[in-house]
């Protein structure tokens, strides 16, 4: 049986790996600090054959005994208001929590993946974005802790690749959304969703005529693993191609709740990217990956999970 290590395993994505993993037949060490992971993503697992869960902090020394196979490195403060609120602590997990995991990878002989973003391209001036565009970051910017933090972590990652021969692997993830993705993270899907249910207006920064590209999470957590095994050592972008207003999203989140909610509009804050969008020509071609889930079913499952939990 072979061993995964997924660090923020607690977190949304992470646990919907540890799932797919899970259910693939390896054995799953969970680890997070639960800061914004939540045990309520893992409960149905802990107990469970080849699960464990280690509550640990990535930014600290890392120490396992026995072998590791797979380390994927997801841990992060990834919304807004979580990276806004701890700058500093999204910064160190970034970079040392990044160098931190890398080393054991290298310990263990473990292939790496380092789960970055889509703002490494910044406000793009190129759209879609593909892996070639280097983009247009403000380093000194409110959201530098942790746009600078995933391009550091980049480096760090190709440092290792090139200096030790480390097996390492890099996804882009742009805007993925589904279950488990906590109410008030600041992130568009769930705070419309939650806004909606609860007959609240939905706000829109700006007018809402900025874009972003929406991927299901069964889709993401697929092409994850199908680059985790790919013999490929550079960035790969992962999400969905086609591009949706959030004005527009509004809309479709207003008719699937069947709420009489209104649309308000409000100063779109500093550093809000204007369009985000991948060039997924890569990953077609080299992992024959395409996300399959259409927003209208992923954010029909979506809607159901947060009744659920409302």
């Amino acid at each position: 049986m072979q061993t995964c290590l997924i660090t923020g395993g607690a977190g949304f994505i992470g646990s919907h790996l540890c799932d797919f993993l899970l259910r693939k037949g390896f054995r799953v060490l969970c680890m997070d600090n639960l800061v914004t992971g939540s045990e309520n993503n893992i409960r149905h697992l802990i107990g469970r054959p080849g699960f464990t869960f280690v509550r640990h902090d990535v930014t600290e020394n890392i120490e396992f005994d026995g072998s590791l196979d797979y380390v994927l490195h997801l841990a992060s403060l990834a919304s807004p208001v979580d990276y806004m609120e701890h700058p500093i602590k999204t910064l160190k997990v970034g970079t040392l929590g990044t160098h931190n995991t890398l080393g054991l990878a290298r310990a263990k002989g473990a292939k790496f993946l380092f789960a970055s973003t889509s703002e490494v391209y910044g406000d793009p001036e190129v759209d879609p974005q593909p892996e070639s565009y280097w983009g247009n970051v403000n380093p000194v910017g409110v959201r530098s802790c942790y746009d600078e933090s995933k391009r550091c972590g980049e480096a760090l990652v190709m440092a290792y690749h090139r200096a030790h021969g480390l097996d390492t692997k890099i996804v882009r993830i742009f805007n993925t959304y589904g279950p488990r993705m906590r109410a008030g993270d600041g992130r568009v899907v769930p705070a419309f969703i939650t806004q909606a249910l609860a007959g609240k207006p939905l706000t829109v920064f700006g007018d809402g005529s900025q874009t972003r590209s929406f991927c299901y999470v069964s889709d993401m957590v697929e092409g994850i693993w199908k680059l985790m095994n790919e013999k490929y050592n550079y960035p790969v972008n992962l999400g969905n191609p086609h591009e949706t207003t959030v004005r527009e999203l509004a809309e479709i989140v207003i008719k699937l709740t069947g709420s009489r909610s209104r649309i308000v509009t409000k100063k779109l804050p500093e550093d809000d990217p204007k369009v985000r969008c991948p060039d997924i020509s890569l990953a077609t071609s080299l992992l024959s990956w395409r996300p399959s889930v259409s927003l209208e079913a992923g954010l029909r499952l979506t809607v159901e999970y947060f009744r659920g939990i409302a």
